[in-house]
């Protein structure tokens, strides 16, 4: 399973966020299930991340650890607005 999402900063807020996201890269490559995560800046400033886990049920850990439901309870402080997810489907292998 894969996602892209887009998290789009406040403008006073884009290098705290910017270190916040960057803070899980590491982290989240060492879990189980995770098979890659990706964070990149766009051209207008918006992070966007991509991950790839092995399955629904490795993503659902992941969001239940500490630091990410922290991270979703306070997303807002740090967002212009709320984070654009959209989920990908293999097109063949």
């Amino acid at each position: 399973m894969a996602l892209v999402g887009v998290a789009r900063p406040r403008p006073e807020c884009a290098v705290e966020l910017a270190a916040l996201l960057h803070s899980f890269v590491a982290p989240t490559r060492a879990e189980e299930g995770s098979v890659d995560y990706v964070l990149h800046t766009a051209e207008n400033g918006d992070l966007v991340f991509y991950e790839r886990w092995r399955s629904a049920a490795d993503l659902a850990a992941h969001l239940a650890l500490p630091h990410m439901r922290d991270f979703q309870d306070h997303r807002m402080e740090y967002l212009a607005e709320d984070l654009q997810i959209r989920w990908l489907t293999p097109v063949g292998d």
